[in-house]
């Protein structure tokens, strides 16, 4: 295969057709990692998706690579937040751990070298994943692939670009309230956000109280399912453990869904307006599922979105001032306010001065409103939803030098379909299902309950057949 057709194949696949290559020895691992170099090198200046470069570690890994692992000689992006790989910086894109770099793996960067991954680059991300937009200070910001005045997303926007423009088929993302989900819908690329304890947090054993999650995004469904399978699986004492199914992933969402139970909303929880065409996208979904022979019904959901988002926001304080506390350590120094973006040293002292028992209450209704989000769909087999009430904001818009966190985080109620469901711990899914007018993308959220991926990518599967993105690209130029 010539270098130019490899790119060509390159661009046009994913990361299981990538793997497939290797395991018939028709392209060498080496091959692949120079030629996401390549791409990347092409597309990187316009974008800012990847911000730090680590080809020599993905080139010496291809050397010993398993070549018959399920993503062998796949090049990937680690996101820049919180995930240790040895050997790679690890900066939670922040001036304070600008010089930091990671002496381990966690347990999740075991399993994908396992899967055979090959790191190139790590992705750019807000400072402490803060934003659902990509523009930190340290960085610079990451622009949306489809319009350069548009964000990406966040906090996963640079790994949303990246896998959208083509630079990897898969990148690692992570959701604390819509993380890996709005820049999916921001790029026009896959976001799961798997069941509250489906991939351990090793070596931290809670984040969050639940509400943080990791996996990835992709290009494909079935990408999606096998990677599921290859990072999933709790630890023993870890503190949530979701049921497992006998089968894996990539073969459940092969199997097409007879007649589901689906309930759908257009209505934002909080009253607000939602955008025309993010309402057209969802009403087209409806229009096709119904067609397949599914039952639809419009369910509006039954909580004060408001109150839960105030709740949960104050609680997330806390477990930032501990981490930011820890970090010291490390760094050799306490943080002081010069260190971090506004939003971030505010985020710290609200932390810092809530008391014990505000912190459990906060936490206990945390519980309860999500319970209570799960009684109230639980008659459905999924819950669609749009992803985001608006289409993607300007470059600038989630401004993380505002200095009243309040008056920030009002900003979030683009994305009050989102967090819900970090609260639940319910695996949510943005597909890709839309175009605006103006050249933007439009996700579409699908929800189910708790410990069911299956039943999300199965129906994913049918809807990326039916409603199809695979020749969508953005462009190049």
């Amino acid at each position: 295969m010539t270098t130019k057709s490899l790119q060509q194949t390159y661009l046009e696949s994913d990361g299981l057709a990538l793997a497939e290559l290797v395991h018939k020895g028709e392209v060498q691992p080496i091959e692949l990692v120079e030629t996401a170099v390549t791409v990347i090198e092409e597309l990187n200046p316009k974008l800012n998706a990847v911000i730090h470069k680590l080809y020599d570690m993905g080139r010496d890994a291809a050397k010993t690579v398993d070549r018959q692992a399920s993503f062998a000689g796949v090049p990937y992006l680690l996101k820049e937040l919180a995930t240790s790989w040895d050997g790679a910086p690890n900066t939670n894109s922040s001036y304070y751990l600008k010089d930091i770099v990671s002496n381990f793996d966690a347990e999740v960067v075991k399993r994908l070298k396992k899967a055979g991954f090959l790191l190139v680059g790590k992705s750019n991300a807000p400072e402490n994943g803060w934003s659902i937009s990509t523009e930190p200070k340290l960085y610079g910001a990451t622009v949306n692939p489809w319009r350069n005045d548009l964000t990406a997303g966040g906090s996963s926007g640079g790994s949303c670009a990246a896998v959208a423009a083509g630079m990897v088929p898969i990148a690692e993302s992570s959701d604390a309230a819509g993380s890996i989900r709005v820049p999916a819908s921001c790029c026009g690329v896959l976001g799961l956000k798997p069941s509250r304890g489906r991939v351990t947090m090793a070596p931290a054993a809670d984040v969050w109280h639940g509400g943080a999650y990791f996996l990835a995004n992709t290009r494909t469904v079935r990408d999606t399912a096998a990677y599921l399978d290859a990072v999933a699986g709790a630890l023993p004492g870890d503190p949530y453990q979701p049921p497992v199914p006998a089968q894996s992933w990539l073969e459940l969402s092969r199997r097409a869904p007879t007649k589901l139970r689906i309930g759908y909303s257009v209505t934002p929880p909080d009253g607000r307006a939602i955008d025309p065409e993010v309402r057209k996208t969802v009403l087209d979904t409806v229009k096709v599922l119904e067609r397949l022979g599914h039952h639809v019904e419009e369910h509006n959901m039954a909580f004060d979105a408001d109150d839960a988002w105030k709740t949960y926001t104050h609680m997330s304080c806390v477990q930032t001032a501990i981490v930011f506390d820890w970090l010291a350590g490390l760094v050799g120094r306490p943080v002081t306010q010069a260190d971090v973006e506004p939003v971030t040293w505010a985020v710290i002292e609200r932390g810092r001065a809530t008391s014990g028992v505000r912190h459990i209450a906060d936490v206990e209704a945390m519980r309860q409103i999500g319970r209570n989000i799960c009684l109230d769909l639980d008659a459905y087999d999924i819950y669609l939803t749009p992803m985001l009430t608006h289409l993607p904001r300007p470059v600038g818009y989630y401004d993380m030098s505002e200095t009243d966190l309040d008056r920030y985080n009002a900003k979030w109620t683009d994305a009050v379909f989102a967090f819900p469901f970090n609260m639940s711990g319910q695996p949510a899914m943005s597909l890709p299902l839309g175009m605006s007018a103006s050249g933007a993308p439009i996700g579409v959220q699908a929800v189910a309950r708790y410990g069911d991926e299956a039943t999300i990518l199965a129906l994913a599967a049918v809807l990326e057949q039916e409603m199809p993105w695979k020749d969508r690209h953005p462009p190049r130029g």
